[in-house]
């Protein structure tokens, strides 16, 4: 136990309790005397009996009544305004009582003016007493003359042991945000010594508030806080306190403050929209913070209903996508839910992980298996019989895809066409494929694959099982995305490599892109493909400099920025439509549906000849010609690259 605690419980609750009493008789008899004895408001003093009579019974009625409002059960030094308006509610009740009960007992009368004085005077000094012991004991860790006198006295009277903190060990920050949180974050640091942070002023907009003092820190301006003004109050770091600023304000904000050099952190606050557990912390920014972009929200009732007490299948429930998305079905409560993935400790990971949260009230079944492997996905869902499958196994590193052609449409399209076919054999009722925003155009074999995996999942209108598809765009920390690339090479000292400096794409969260899986799975019909608007593409060149920026050190200073040139099958940009002209809003408005015009069941069996005869070739150039012809919209990176400037997506940014 630490020192101060001991001291401060060597005295028992009760002795305490008659300590305070005892303190607040004090003003209470000084208060009597004065008004009765040394200046009565009366010609005549009240002096021997009278006047004990009036002191026994007034403080009586008081101390009464402050037990009884438990005025004397709140810890002072925490004390909030609700404490002090119990008290000024238990003085106003015994001031009445005292002045009405004292009317029917003539024992030396006192006039109304004098009660009222004696009971609001003590009431006064009481709160003045309380409010000097809160501030004294907030302020008295400086190791300073004045604070070690204070610290004598309180422990003399108080019984306490207030240690001396070095103040220059806390790091002062400036609290940008003047409003209820901010002001809230100021005052929870400055009341306590030992924090790590000294809130030293407030950064705000409000013209009614520049200039003027919050919980005794000047507010500045915008314009008055530059790098000077902030390094003469020692600001080590800014921390933002807007938990309702959007993306766009929080963009301005970040580009506004960077160049002080000052770590920037912000802080969370119950319901604001960085914070999923209620509670407040302060951070430093993270990947979403670094995109400037709100996460969004899906999961709704009707969602939440449709997955309820069903038998879910996820394939490749053991990815970045696939055990997400085995987290939120997790959640609905279902009947059963089966994970099965090829890769075994992925799949052993998450398992492991859902039977910690939900023990036994989870079924929970594990299926190594791979999606190649059409018998074994038969046994898998006669085993199981699954109402809802989600398809998000696949091949999805477009380099290595580039040098393995043939396993690319092997394990992408075919493995798509085992657990189509499996699923209408054993009766699903849907059918949710997961797909990406290189399926657009594509200029790689990965991005083809998966055009391909589009068109077969969306040629299957007249099955009785529903078949989806959502199309996404690149998802933060997903296994092989540049982010934790980037963390590993601003860790190592750097370089921090990226293909082109002109280089943009689109982002998303892992459990935004899994509840859109989900959220546009329930409501979807059969043969709809869905888009999520993912509003500004991002420049990976400014996403790596802000990473560095965030690790302390300075981009092309502390941390180079190499340039290693685009990679086969690589664009400059991705898009997330086919056609803009046949998009149609679904009720959720961040959700659009792709109206493309499917194929019929047997054009896409040609196609799937043409690739099943290159397959057997065992070539990867033939696989790729043949991929050409099977998708018409897979063309070379060479020949988008060189119109990419004209692009509505590189104009965005």
């Amino acid at each position: 136990m630490p020192k101060n605690e001991k001291k401060e419980n060597i005295l028992s609750r009760p002795v305490r309790w008659w300590m305070l009493l005892v303190y607040d008789l004090i003003p209470l008899a000084a208060l009597y005397l004065f008004f009765l004895v040394i200046s009565p408001s009366s010609t005549e003093p009240v002096l021997g009996w009278g006047l004990a009579y009036q002191m026994a019974f007034g403080a009586a009625c008081i101390y009464l009544s402050r037990i009884l409002f438990g005025c004397y059960r709140t810890i002072w030094r925490f004390a909030n305004s609700y404490a002090y308006i119990r008290l000024v509610l238990a003085d106003l009740v015994a001031g009445i009582v005292y002045y009405f009960a004292g009317l029917l007992i003539p024992v030396a009368m006192l006039t109304f003016l004098q009660k009222f004085s004696i009971v609001s005077s003590n009431l006064l000094c009481c709160m003045v007493m309380r409010l000097m012991y809160q501030f004294l004991y907030q302020r008295t860790s400086q190791s300073s003359r004045i604070g070690n006198t204070v610290r004598r006295v309180l422990s003399v009277l108080f019984n306490m042991d207030i240690q001396p903190v070095d103040q220059s060990l806390r790091i002062k920050i400036a609290v940008v945000g003047a409003g209820r949180v901010g002001s809230l974050l100021a005052e929870e640091l400055l009341d306590n010594p030992r924090a790590p942070y000294l809130p030293v002023c407030f950064i705000d907009t409000d013209p009614d508030k520049i200039g003027r003092e919050i919980a005794t820190l000047p507010v500045l301006s915008e314009a008055a806080a530059t790098p000077e003004r902030l390094a003469e109050f020692g600001v080590q770091e800014i921390v933002f306190a807007l938990p309702k600023a959007d993306s766009e304000k929080r963009r301005g904000l970040y580009e506004h403050y960077k160049a002080t050099g000052c770590r920037i952190k912000i802080y969370d606050y119950p319901l604001a929209q960085s914070t999923d557990s209620g509670k407040r912390h302060m951070r430093d920014f993270d990947i979403q913070d670094l995109l400037f972009r709100q996460e969004r929200e899906f999961a709704d009732e009707a969602t939440l209903a449709y997955y309820e007490d069903r038998v879910v299948l996820i394939s490749g429930g053991g990815g970045s996508i696939g055990s997400e998305m085995c987290r939120q079905i997790a959640a609905m409560n279902p009947k059963k839910l089966v994970i099965l993935d090829i890769y075994e400790n992925g799949a052993y990971d998450i398992q492991q992980e859902l039977r910690i949260a939900y023990g036994s009230k989870l079924n929970l079944q594990v299926e190594i298996a791979s999606v190649c492997d059409r018998e074994q996905l038969r046994k898998a869902f006669a085993a199981h019989r699954p109402q809802i499958v989600i398809h998000a196994a696949a091949h999805k590193h477009v380099p290595l895809m580039e040098h393995n052609c043939c396993e690319a449409v092997r394990n992408n399209v075919f493995g798509t066409l085992n657990i189509v076919e499996v699923a209408e054999e054993f009766g699903v009722l849907k059918f949710i494929m997961v797909s990406t925003d290189k399926a657009v155009n594509p200029t790689n074999i990965m991005g083809a694959t998966k055009r391909m995996c589009e068109m077969i999942v969306l040629s299957r209108e007249s099955s009785v099982t529903q078949f989806t598809a959502t199309r996404f765009g690149n998802v933060l920390g997903s296994n092989g995305s540049v982010l934790p690339l980037f963390k590993r090479q601003i860790a190592a000292g750097g370089p921090v490599t990226l293909t082109d400096r002109r280089i943009i794409r689109y982002f998303m969260t892992i459990p935004e892109a899994s509840q859109l899986v989900l959220q546009s799975g329930a409501m979807a019909k059969n043969g709809e493909l869905y888009v999520l608007d993912m509003g500004k593409p991002v420049k990976i060149l400014e996403l790596a400099e802000n990473m560095i920026r965030l690790s302390g050190f300075e981009p092309y200073k502390d941390i180079a920025i190499v340039e290693t040139g685009l990679r086969e099958g690589e664009k400059l940009y991705e898009e997330l439509l086919i056609s803009r002209d046949e998009l149609e809003r679904t009720e959720n408005a961040l959700i659009f549906v792709e109206r493309d015009r499917p194929l019929s069941r047997q054009a896409i069996a040609d196609k799937l000849a043409l690739l099943e005869a290159a397959l057997a070739t065992g070539d990867d150039e033939t696989v790729r010609a043949a991929m050409k012809q099977a998708v018409p919209t897979y063309r070379s990176p060479e020949e988008v690259n060189a119109t990419a400037a004209r692009s509505r997506e590189m104009q965005l940014v």
